[in-house]
């Protein structure tokens, strides 16, 4: 029996950080034993936001790297360039020509960006959450991982498949009912680790985007800076750390972060440093984050120094990946009644 499908990806902006690692990349590494994973570097989501042309390409390798690093195994696992299968862009367009633009206005993610960017915002900024349908349905994908966040975006790709393409493009079955042209995903929702927040805002989420960057601990950050950073990061007066205190969001996040990152969990942390101040706590939390990145950066460097093996592990993934979104790509085209393409005589 075939195992069910997941499909997920980030973006090469930025240095990969701990919310990336613990609220996605670790889930993922424990989906390869059960399902039929693939994992993308969405850089074509990259460019809807300014960006440097001479620093996309690079950020791309690091990004894949990192995620073997992270312990994504390729011999289990479809790990792949989003730019590098011409399937993402040409659904995309297929899948805009049947959704309604104010579908796309409503997102909240899009009023909270453009509000940022101003007369910057771009088309494409509007136009994402097509893109990730596009990404998504292209892979026939059961389940798709998402925080919280993301959920909306998801949403719109099962309403665009289901109601879209599937309702009005789907040839008749037997019962008179459409046949599905594409296979409609469901939310993986994520809880464990899934909203790491930011070092200097325990009410915000951590992230790339951050113009500062003490904000969030990197992947690749050696320990002099993370230990900094910790020793920075927001606190309060309050003895010891607890867990589910609304007007101590700090102390929840970084007992969160020392719960995952020592295997103790949430009880045993919460009683170990229940009565902590936080100049014991915070070096504690520093030797646990050192550890756990140490071994994630080894195999980094190990990947970056063989630039060919990294290479070759994304090229079998583009002909993998491929050969899933061609068949599906093609079955939209027959669906949307275009004519197909003859071999010559």
């Amino acid at each position: 029996m075939a195992r069910p499908r997941v499909l997920s990806g980030v973006q090469p902006t930025g240095a990969l950080h701990l919310g990336n690692w613990l609220g996605a990349i670790r889930n993922w590494v424990d989906l390869q034993d059960s399902h039929d994973t693939f994992f993308c570097v969405v850089d074509l989501h990259a460019i809807t936001v300014p960006h440097d042309p001479a620093q996309l390409a690079e950020a791309t390798l690091t990004t894949a790297a990192l995620y073997l690093a992270c312990g994504i195994d390729p011999a289990r696992s479809t790990v792949f360039v989003q730019s590098h299968v011409a399937a993402h862009s040409a659904l995309c367009w297929l899948l805009n020509c049947v959704t309604p633009l104010n579908w796309l206005e409503r997102m909240i993610q899009f009023k909270e960006k453009a509000l940022k960017q101003g007369d910057q915002v771009s088309a494409g900024l509007l136009d994402y959450p097509v893109l990730m349908a596009a990404d998504i349905l292209l892979y026939d994908a059961d389940l798709v991982p998402v925080g919280e966040d993301q959920k909306q975006h998801l949403e719109l790709a099962r309403d665009i498949a289901q109601q879209r393409i599937n309702a009005r493009f789907g040839s008749p079955g037997p019962d008179g009912e459409p046949l599905p042209v594409l296979k409609v995903p469901e939310p993986m929702i994520l809880t464990e680790g899934a909203r790491v927040m930011s070092l200097s805002d325990g009410r915000s989420k951590m992230s790339k985007s951050d113009p500062n960057e003490g904000s969030r601990i990197t992947l690749l950050d050696p320990p002099e800076l993370i230990s900094k950073k910790i020793k920075r990061a927001k606190t309060d007066p309050t003895l010891g750390l607890e867990f589910g205190n609304p007007e101590r969001p700090e102390a929840d996040n970084l007992l969160g972060l020392y719960a995952l990152l020592s295997g103790k969990g949430r009880q045993a942390a919460a009683t170990e440093c229940a009565e902590m101040g936080w100049g014991r706590f915070k070096p504690l939390l520093t030797e646990v984050l050192v550890e756990a990145l140490a071994p994630v950066q080894e195999r980094y460097r190990n990947w970056r120094g063989d630039p060919g093996a990294l290479e070759q592990v994304l090229a079998e993934g583009r002909q993998r990946a491929e050969s899933v979104a061609e068949a599906t790509l093609e079955r939209v085209h027959d669906a949307l009644g275009f004519l197909p393409p003859r071999p010559l005589a």
